[in-house]
């Protein structure tokens, strides 16, 4: 004859499994805060530069600085808000790259140099 094995319908006696719940859960107003606080500080750097060349070097830089507060973020602080900065960072330096890449293709000369 096979061992009885319950269902879990009914308590067994013995005590429950540990539920393990998120410390610091991500929410999307975080997730919001961190993408406009981004958003304006892409914009600010990005106005710096006088060309477009300057753009995206400008862009580059304030990215990298982004993504080092998120990292910050995530071992320390927010995640969703690190979750925020690391998207819009993420768009910016594409939108940066497309920008890069339409000039070099009407121009024919690369124009980061």
């Amino acid at each position: 004859m096979m061992p009885y094995s319950p269902s879990g319908l009914f308590p067994s006696g013995r005590p429950p499994r540990p539920t393990y719940r998120e410390p610091n859960p991500v929410s999307g107003a975080g997730v919001a805060a961190g993408a406009a606080a981004t958003i304006a500080w892409l914009v600010l750097f990005g106005l710096l530069g006088r060309s477009l060349a300057g753009y995206a070097w400008w862009t580059l830089l304030a990215g990298g600085l982004a993504w080092l507060a998120a990292l910050a973020l995530v071992r320390l602080g927010d995640r969703g808000v690190a979750a925020g900065v690391a998207i819009v960072t993420a768009g910016g330096w594409s939108i940066a790259a497309a920008a890069v890449a339409t000039r070099w293709a009407t121009s024919g000369d690369w124009p980061l140099w």
